[in-house]
């Protein structure tokens, strides 16, 4: 063999072998950040997909109290306004009396009733302030593990923390999945079953979609 072609070949050798230890480190690290995720997302794909048979008794409380004569003057009038917080002695009262966390929430002011809307992943919960009466009603449901779950899986209701982590996750999905396609690819002479198998993952989504999908 020519020294040219030994050169070349060891050349070609070595950047392979540069490439490979670098897909196999992205490969193994963002599979690590993902898989405690991808388990989940698996998992409440499933609970999702079969929401109709599992199902989910929603468990409801109820609290009523009243307000004290000198909190309800903070409250009272006839104005209305739209995503005003009620203000900070009222909110404390009423975490300290109901155990209801309102405080720098936004709250709808009608000219009869204060409405603080609270949802939240598996649940839902809201309070309101009658303006002339001072009466104050609040009432939190949860449906169970599996609607918070699911609820996580849809981002519904779970703060910006939870917004940021499922972008984060999916990028790391990401990485995984295109530096395994690429050592796919790098591996591929040796095995031959490989692109058979990519070409039936993408075209058995497509022709399910084509077929059933309306």
């Amino acid at each position: 063999m020519e020294p040219a072609v030994r050169s070349y070949e060891n050349k070609a050798g070595a950047g392979r072998a540069f490439w490979l230890k670098q897909l196999h480190q992205w490969h193994w690290i963002s599979s690590a950040l993902c898989l405690v995720g991808m388990l989940l997302f698996a998992v409440t794909g499933f609970t999702l997909n079969h929401a109709g048979q599992i199902e989910a008794k929603a468990r409801t409380v109820h609290r009523q109290t009243q307000l004290p004569a000198p909190l309800l003057k903070a409250v009272g009038g006839e104005d209305e306004r739209k995503g005003v917080p009620l203000p900070a002695v009222v909110a404390d009262w009423i975490g300290d009396t109901l155990g209801v966390e309102v405080a720098g929430r936004a709250a709808d002011w009608s000219s009869d009733e204060i409405y603080v809307s609270m949802p939240r992943p598996g649940g839902d919960a809201w309070l309101s302030i009658d303006r002339e009466s001072g009466k104050v009603e609040a009432e939190r449901s949860t449906r169970g593990v599996i609607a918070y779950l699911n609820d996580l899986h849809k981002g519904r209701h779970a703060g910006a923390a939870w917004a940021w982590f499922i972008d984060v996750f999916a990028l790391a999905c990401v990485i995984f999945s295109v530096t395994g396609l690429l050592l796919l690819k790098m591996h591929a002479s040796q095995r031959g079953a490989t692109w058979p198998l990519v070409a039936f993952g993408l075209v058995l989504p497509l022709v399910l979609i084509l077929i059933f999908v309306h």
